[in-house]
C-alpha cells in the first residue's frame, strides 16, 4: 500500500513551501517532495543569496565613497571569497528555517525525485535509486525552472557561466559579459561591477530592463554607465570562443560585428521550465509553450492535479508563486478565495539604484485606451535622499484621468522595492490619485516622493 496523504506537493521553493504550510493549517496531512535543497532555488540559489552578495557590493560601495559622508578609511579591499561564503551561510541558514517550519506544522519533508503515476499517485525516486509510491486527494506541480540556454550559448558552469554558477566562483574575474539585461543580468552587473569587475550588458532588445517603464530604463542607463559599466543594446551574442584563457565574445550589432574579450560570460537570458520527467506525458496533462495550462484556481485538466509557480503561465516570481499556492490550496479545501490579479504584482530588481513598478506602464496605458495623468517626483528633490546621497531616480503614477484609479507605478532609486507595496495596496483598494495626496508622509523619507509624484499628476506639487 502506497503512503497516504490529503495533498503531496512535488518541490519546496517558494510556491511549494508555502502551499504546504498553508495546507497543513487548513488541517491537510501534507507531504512534499524535494530532490534537493528545502526552500528551492529562491531561497538556495536566488533571492535571498542574490541579496546577500548585493548588500556585501553596497557595504564595500558605502566604503568606497566614505569621504562623502566626512569619513575617512583606507586601505579596504573586498574579501571575494568571504563575500560567497556570507551568501552561502545566509541560504544555508535559510532553508534550516524551512525545516523548522516543516516539523512545525507537521509536514513530511519526502527526499528524491517526483514523478506523477495514474491514480493519484507520484512515485519517488531516491538518491539510492530506490522507487517510492506515494497516494494523496490532491497533487500539486511546483518544480519551478532552471537557466535557459540559449543554443549560441552553452553553459560550460566555467567560462560560460549561469546565475548558479556566478554565485559561487572561485575567484572574482576581471572581466565579464553579462547577456541579458533582466533582473537577474543587471542585479550580477552592479555586484561585479562594484568589486571591480570590468561589467559590460549585451542586450537584445533596444533599452536595458526592457519590461519596465522606458524612463526607468534610460535612468539605470545613465547610472550604469556612470558607474563604469558597458552597455550594448540592440545587439546580440552570435557566439564565443572559449578555447584561450580569455573568451572571445562576438558580437552582432546594427554598426556591424564587434569583439569582446571575457574572463567569464554570464548567460542571464531568462529560466526554462522544470517539466520533463515528471510523468505529464503519461497523464496526458496539457501543456502548452513549456507552462501547464491551469484554471484560475491552478487545476490541470486532470482531476485532483495542480500547478503553480514558474510552471504555469504568469510572472516568474517568487511572491507570485507563494500566492498561487495559498489560492490553490483554499480552493482545494473548500474556501472561496479571490483569483489572483496578475496586474496587480510588483516587480522588484535589487541593483543599485534599486527598480520597481506595478500596473501598466505608461505606454501600455495609452495602448489599452485610458487618457491618463502622469506625475513624476525626481528623488534629487527628496531632503531624504539627498541626505542619504542617493538622489538617481524617481517616481512615476500614472492615472486614469477620468476616475482617478492610480494604473501604474515605477520607481528608481534607493529603497524603492519597500516603497512599491503601498502602491500595490492603492490598486488594490481602488485608492484615487487625491486620496493619495491627501495622506500624509511622514518627513523626511523616500516615501514621500509618492505622495509628490501623485501631486505633480494634478499640478499640485508642492516641491518642485
Amino acid at each position: 500500500m502506497a503512503t497516504k496523504y490529503d495533498l503531496i506537493v512535488i518541490g519546496s521553493g517558494p510556491g511549494g513551501y508555502v502551499a504546504a504550510i498553508r495546507a497543513s493549517q487548513l488541517g491537510m496531512k501534507v507531504g512534499v517532495v524535494e530532490r534537493s535543497e528545502l526552500g528551492g532555488i529562491c531561497l538556495n540559489w536566488g533571492c535571498i543569496p542574490t541579496k546577500a552578495l548585493l548588500k556585501s557590493a553596497q557595504v564595500y560601495e558605502y566604503i568606497q565613497h566614505a569621504q562623502d559622508y566626512g569619513i575617512k578609511i583606507e586601505g579596504a579591499t573586498a574579501d571575494f571569497d568571504a563575500m560567497i561564503k556570507r551568501s552561502r551561510d545566509v541560504a544555508a541558514g535559510m532553508s534550516k528555517g524551512i525545516q523548522f517550519l516543516f516539523k512545525k506544522n507537521k509536514i513530511d519533508h519526502i527526499e528524491g525525485f517526483g514523478k506523477l503515476k495514474a491514480g493519484k499517485k507520484v512515485e519517488v525516486t531516491g538518491a539510492d535509486g530506490k522507487k517510492v509510491d506515494y497516494e494523496a486527494n490532491s497533487i500539486i506541480l511546483a518544480t519551478g525552472g532552471r537557466s535557459r540556454e540559449l543554443p549560441n550559448l552553452p553553459i560550460d558552469g566555467k567560462k560560460i557561466i549561469g546565475y548558479r554558477q556566478a554565485m559561487v566562483l572561485d575567484k572574482k574575474p576581471a572581466s565579464m559579459v553579462i547577456v541579458g539585461s533582466g533582473a537577474i543580468g543587471v542585479e550580477f552587473a552592479y555586484f561585479y561591477n562594484s568589486i571591480g569587475t570590468e561589467v559590460t550588458i549585451v542586450e537584445y532588445m533596444d533599452r536595458i530592463v526592457p519590461v519596465e517603464d522606458e524612463e526607468v530604463s534610460k535612468q539605470l542607463e545613465r547610472s550604469y554607465k556612470k558607474s563604469g559599466i558597458k552597455i550594448m543594446t540592440n545587439a546580440e551574442v552570435t557566439s564565443v570562443d572559449t578555447k584561450g584563457k580569455i573568451s572571445k565574445v562576438t558580437v552582432k550589432t546594427k554598426k556591424g560585428e564587434e569583439v569582446l574579450d571575457a574572463e567569464v560570460v554570464l548567460s542571464a537570458v531568462g529560466v526554462s521550465t522544470n517539466l520533463e520527467g515528471i510523468g505529464l506525458e503519461d497523464l496526458k496533462v496539457k501543456t502548452e509553450k513549456g507552462k501547464v495550462i491551469v484554471d484560475d484556481f491552478y487545476k490541470t485538466n486532470i482531476d485532483g492535479i495542480y500547478a503553480i509557480g514558474d510552471i504555469v503561465h504568469g510572472p516568474a516570481l517568487a511572491h507570485v508563486a507563494s500566492a498561487e499556492g495559498i489560492i490553490c490550496v483554499e480552493k482545494i479545501a473548500g474556501h472561496h478565495p479571490e483569483a489572483l490579479d496578475y496586474n496587480n504584482i510588483p516587480g522588484c530588481t535589487y541593483c543599485q539604484p534599486e527598480v520597481a513598478s506595478v500596473g501598466y506602464t505608461e505606454k501600455a496605458a495609452k495602448e489599452a485606451g485610458y487618457e491618463i495623468k502622469v506625475g513624476k517626483f525626481p528623488f534629487s528633490a527628496s531632503g531624504k535622499a539627498k541626505a542619504g546621497g542617493a538622489s538617481d531616480g524617481f517616481v512615476k503614477l500614472i492615472f486614469d484621468a477620468k476616475y482617478g484609479e492610480c494604473l501604474g507605478a515605477h520607481m528608481i532609486g534607493a529603497n524603492v522595492t519597500e516603497m512599491i507595496a503601498e502602491i500595490v495596496s492603492v490598486r488594490k483598494l481602488e485608492t484615487t490619485g487625491h486620496e493619495i495626496i491627501k495622506t500624509v508622509h511622514p518627513h523626511p523619507t523616500m516615501s514621500e516622493a509618492i505622495m509628490e509624484a501623485a501631486a505633480a499628476a494634478y499640478d499640485e506639487v508642492i516641491h518642485l
